[in-house]
C-alpha cells in the first residue's frame, strides 16, 4: 500500500498553536473536511467519538486518528505536524506533534484496516518519525510517505 497516494490533496498541515488534543483534533478535522468537501463539525464529531472509545496515540508522539463518514468515497489521509507537542492520552503518556489521520466510507472494513497497519508500521520507525519532525516544507513531508514506495527497476 502506498502511504503517499492515501494524503489528500492539501492534506498536509504544518502548524502550530494547538495547546491541547482537542485543539489538534481541530486541526486534523478542518484540512480534512476541507479534503474530502464535508463539514467540519461532522468530521469532528466523528473524530471525537472514535476517542471516545480510546486514546489513537500509538506513543513516541505518533497519533493516528480515524473515522468512517458518509460522503467518503475511498480512505483518504491528512497530516499534521504541530510545533508544540501536546498531552494525547497516548499508550506511552508522552505528548504527540505527529497526527496522521484516516477517513474512509462507512463500509469499508479491509482497506482502512490495511491503511492503518501500513501507517503504524510506517511511523514506528525512529528515523522516519525524526525526518517527519525536521522536514521544512508540506512537500517534503508527502516525499517521505513515497520515497521507500517506488517500484525497483530492473536491470
Amino acid at each position: 500500500m502506498d502511504i503517499g497516494d492515501l494524503l489528500a490533496d492539501g492534506g498536509v498541515v504544518l502548524r502550530s498553536g494547538a495547546s491541547s488534543k482537542r485543539q489538534a483534533l481541530h486541526t486534523v478535522a478542518e484540512a480534512a473536511a476541507q479534503a474530502l468537501g464535508l463539514p467540519e463539525n461532522r468530521v469532528m464529531e466523528a473524530l471525537l467519538e472514535r476517542e471516545a472509545l480510546g486514546s489513537t496515540g500509538l506513543g513516541s508522539g505518533v497519533a493516528v486518528p480515524h473515522a468512517r463518514l458518509e460522503g467518503v468515497g475511498r480512505v483518504t489521509a491528512v497530516f499534521v505536524r504541530l510545533d508544540t507537542p501536546v498531552a494525547y492520552g497516548a499508550v506511552d503518556d508522552r505528548p504527540v506533534d505527529l497526527l496522521f489521520a484516516l477517513f474512509a466510507p462507512p463500509r469499508d472494513g479491509a482497506e482502512h484496516l490495511r491503511a492503518l497497519a501500513a501507517i503504524s508500521r510506517a511511523l514506528r520507525s525512529p528515523e522516519m518519525r525524526e525526518q517527519l519532525r525536521q522536514a521544512r516544507t508540506t512537500d517534503a513531508i508527502r516525499a517521505l510517505f513515497v520515497k521507500d514506495q517506488a517500484p525497483a527497476t530492473a536491470a
